[in-house]
């Protein structure tokens, strides 16, 4: 009796703590969403505008001049950092977003899979049955380009890019997209006959990479600030491979009939934004830390007189801070309890399938190493390639796809340690509650689940510590989290916006791992009371 009474303690602690986080969590509902309603107005219009934008800094600034120009006349969300042209184009096909800044040459090669340019009208023909349309050039061409550093006693005097032909020996750092893209490496090192295999660098960290010799070639956009700054030198196209990457506005064809005035904001910005506007814009955010939404606000204040130079970066925006400003600005609170909501939930979600699994495989000892194998083999899926696979299959991005693949990669350590403990219990008890009457959910309830709970509290532990640090992965498709810091550092080569991610995130998972300790030792103190 005394097993039994003690067993329901330690359970319904367990229980308490996860009304606790139910409740934790149901706040995140609240506080997380990051829908900016719209001020005041005499026209507005019903919903919420939705608006992407891709994980690098130009399409961040792009975004947030997007939002605040249409928040006049519809609330606005902006999913910031979404990913790839894949991603993001995906979310937009699954009515996930609404609008995001597109080039041309982008459309052209990757969302229509031309291998020539086109005309405009065509391009519009060709994405209506898709349900898209494009508009708005917004005034600057951001195409790609080839850059490497002059340094001194450089023998390598290059200026083409059919001179980096005579140079195999040279190292090319340059970004995934760029090398898995139709109109990138593969199509580029084909026209120019180039033999060099390139080193993958998100773009971000890649002008460090140069800097620091550890590459010679870099990607680059031509709007890119850093160009100026490092005194790049831009290989020249010599023979006319890249197409125009006019910066538009990729839109889902509905956007004007349900946002008539915001999408009517969006139309007057168009030709508004010039290279130079645009290098500047990039350089507040690289150079000088400045914020995305406060870049965007500074441009969109002032006065947009014909032929209005570029302000100067340096008055874009206030300071972005230090590590501490930026650990501690007002959006700690609700990615803290974005990343809570998808760490609680996905553990939910595992423990209610990796228990039973658990006990099927101790139970059934044919199906156990089938069992194990299945969740083994789920955990070796990489995280990133788990997401790309899930958006397609569940048609959305956001939250629900990165609550499954954290789900999955709970799993093993729930299965295994379930099974482990329930095999663990002495086959004496078991015998011993047979005789005593016990039918078998009595002796699962009351001696085989209160033996083994320490050993699958372990499991549950691991997998929740586990989560809190894969759960930064889910910014990368608009789930929000610490993960959020951690992309707009690496898209700014930022280490305090880097830190501003994963200390908050190692600190949750200290947390974590603190509170499941105690359950355990409460849990085997009620053990050791009851014997």
């Amino acid at each position: 009796m005394a097993t039994k009474i003690d067993a329901g303690r330690a359970l319904g602690k367990i229980a308490l703590l996860a009304l606790y986080c139910v409740g934790l969590c149901g706040g995140a509902a609240a506080h997380a969403a990051a829908v900016v309603p719209a001020p005041a107005s005499d026209v507005r219009d019903a919903g919420t505008l939705r608006i992407g934008s891709k994980r690098f800094t130009e399409s961040y600034i792009l975004g947030e001049v997007l939002r605040q120009s249409a928040a006049p006349f519809a609330a606005t969300l902006h999913r910031q950092g979404l990913g790839n042209t894949a991603i993001v184009l995906g979310a937009l096909r699954a009515g996930d977003i609404d609008v995001y800044p597109e080039y041309l040459g982008t459309i052209e090669r990757e969302v229509l899979k031309r291998s020539q340019p086109t005309t405009l009208d065509q391009i519009r023909r060709e994405l209506a049955p898709l349900g898209l349309g494009v508009a708005v050039p917004l005034g600057f061409n951001n195409t790609y380009a080839l850059a490497m550093l002059a340094r001194p006693g450089d023998v390598h005097t290059l200026s083409t890019l059919s001179d980096l032909a005579a140079h195999p020996e040279l190292k090319l750092g340059l970004s995934h997209e760029f090398i898995g893209r139709a109109d990138g490496w593969p199509g580029l090192a084909a026209r120019y006959r180039l033999t060099q295999r390139p080193r993958g660098l998100d773009h971000g960290i890649a002008y460090a990479a140069l800097t620091e010799r550890q590459v010679d070639v870099i990607d680059i956009y031509s709007t890119d600030a850093k160009i100026g700054q490092l005194g790049l030198t831009v290989l020249a196209d010599d023979l006319a491979y890249f197409p125009r990457y006019d910066a538009m506005l990729l839109y889902r064809l509905d956007i004007a009939q349900r946002f008539p005035h915001a999408w009517r904001a969006l139309q007057s910005l168009e030709g508004r934004i010039s290279a130079a506007d645009m290098i500047a814009m990039n350089g507040a955010a690289e150079i000088e830390g400045k914020s995305f939404s406060s870049i965007a606000a500074a441009w969109l204040a002032r006065p947009q007189a014909e032929g209005a130079s570029a302000p100067a970066a340096s008055t874009l925006a206030a300071s972005g801070g230090g590590l501490m400003a930026k650990m501690f600005d007002e959006n700690l609170w609700p990615l803290t309890l974005q990343h809570v909501t998808l760490v609680f939930f996905s553990m939910l979600l595992a423990c209610a399938v990796g228990i039973p699994l658990g006990l099927l495989a101790a139970f059934l000892p044919r199906w156990r190493q089938g069992v194990l194998a299945l969740v083994g083999v789920l955990q070796t899926v990489p995280s990133l390639a788990l997401l790309a696979m899930l958006i397609p299959l569940m048609g959305r991005i956001g939250t629900w796809p990165a609550l499954v693949a954290l789900f999955v990669y709970g799993l093993l350590p729930i299965v295994r340690n379930t099974c482990t403990g329930m095999l663990q219990v002495p086959h004496g008890l078991r015998q011993a509650a047979l005789a005593l009457g016990l039918e078998r959910r009595d002796r699962l309830v009351y001696i085989d689940l209160p033996l083994a709970l320490p050993v699958i509290l372990a499991g549950v532990k691991t997998a929740a510590v586990m989560s809190v640090g894969t759960a930064t992965i889910a910014a990368f498709i608009g789930a929000g989290g610490y993960g959020e810091r951690i992309t707009i550092g690496l898209a700014l080569n930022d280490n305090d916006m880097l830190l501003a991610g994963a200390i908050p995130a190692a600190v949750l998972a200290l947390l974590t791992q603190g509170v499941f300790e105690w359950i355990e030792r409460r849990a085997t103190r009620g053990q050791w009371s009851s014997k």
